[in-house]
């Protein structure tokens, strides 16, 4: 676990491991049983996943910015759950936790961006709420597939370029020390301060990228949702209010799944010193269940959805029953 190789361009001696050590859950009996749970929760996570992202682009009627933004979640929970599980799964239920240096700095990048998408994403489909609501006559002049490719196209550019910075970062540091990384992935905190060298400049973007990713997205959709409650307060009749209001339920339920455990992360931190593995089971569950039960959220609370998967499940069983009467 310690072996290093030192790697000397011109003028500059950089250490740098060959390998990267991965602890990830220690000394806990049938810790396998929770990769297998991890496995199951990819599989329906892809599953699901999959199945929304074929419908909305083979279902013309669902071509709108309301599912582009849906479409685009789809495509960070598959990501996301992509990077993360199957590489914990042949780092520990095969007993391979050594990962390369140059694995490791992609692994890191990709879960980044996922990440990162997801979190965005979300602000996008406020702010479609917002405007469907507070402006309702001018949403399909302000809200339109076109703008809503400009602003994900601008995401994905945006946010490559954000999360190849620190990852970039790395590669100026020395790991002379060691090469052990307490986590379940190559995450760029334990990383970073594995480092012997300056890192002051890697806790910045830290910092600077939580308050970026995290802090200020949650920030614009309470904002968003108070000028909703606002606008729905001028509304004259209960019944229209919950009426406006049950079209933003789905997006709440996104935003709790995604939000809540990472906020109850921090809080946990703040009050104890978790564990080692109390923290690998922690953050493994905050990425890999809210994937999963994105897919669940858009069938029970889209009304287009749910008629789509009702003549999708109609339409195979009577294709069954013709095949059993033939």
């Amino acid at each position: 676990m310690s072996s290093l190789s030192v790697i000397v361009p011109q003028n500059i001696s950089i250490v740098r491991p060959e390998y990267f050590f991965i602890t990830g859950l220690s000394d806990i009996p049938y810790n396998s049983y929770y990769h297998i749970f991890l496995f199951t929760v990819y599989f329906k996570t892809v599953l699901g996943n999959s199945i929304v992202l074929l419908i909305i682009a083979f279902k013309r009627s669902l071509h709108s910015p309301k599912y582009f933004a849906v479409f685009n979640l789809a495509l960070g929970d598959i990501g996301v759950t992509s990077a993360v599980i199957p590489n914990m799964m042949k780092t520990f239920f095969f007993d391979s936790q050594y990962i390369s240096y140059n694995a490791c700095l992609a692994n890191m990048f990709f879960v980044n961006l996922f990440i990162t998408v997801q979190s965005f994403t979300l602000v996008v489909m406020a702010y479609d709420r917002f405007i469907a609501i507070c402006f309702p006559l001018r949403y399909h002049a302000i809200v339109n597939n076109t703008v809503m490719t400009l602003v994900f196209l601008v995401l994905w550019v945006f946010n490559t370029f954000v999360v190849a910075l620190p990852v970039s970062l790395v590669t100026r540091l020395s790991f002379c020390k060691s090469n052990v990384i307490q986590s379940f992935y190559c995450d760029y905190g334990p990383v970073f301060r594995l480092a012997c060298n300056g890192n002051s400049i890697n806790t910045f973007i830290t910092n600077l990228s939580a308050v970026l990713f995290l802090v200020t997205p949650l920030f614009i959709i309470v904002l968003s949702y108070l000028g909703i409650f606002f606008a729905l307060s001028k509304i004259t009749t209960w019944e229209a209010r919950l009426k406006a209001l049950k079209t933003c339920v789905s997006h709440l339920l996104l935003v709790g799944s995604f939000f809540l455990p990472v906020i109850f992360i921090v809080i946990a931190s703040s009050i104890t010193s978790l564990t080692p593995n109390a923290k690998v089971i922690s953050t493994s569950l905050s990425f890999t269940l809210p994937p999963m039960l994105n897919p669940i959220i858009y069938v029970l609370n889209t009304a287009e959805i749910r008629v789509l998967f009702r003549k999708v499940l109609k339409n195979r069983s009577v294709a069954i029953r013709k095949n059993i009467t033939k």
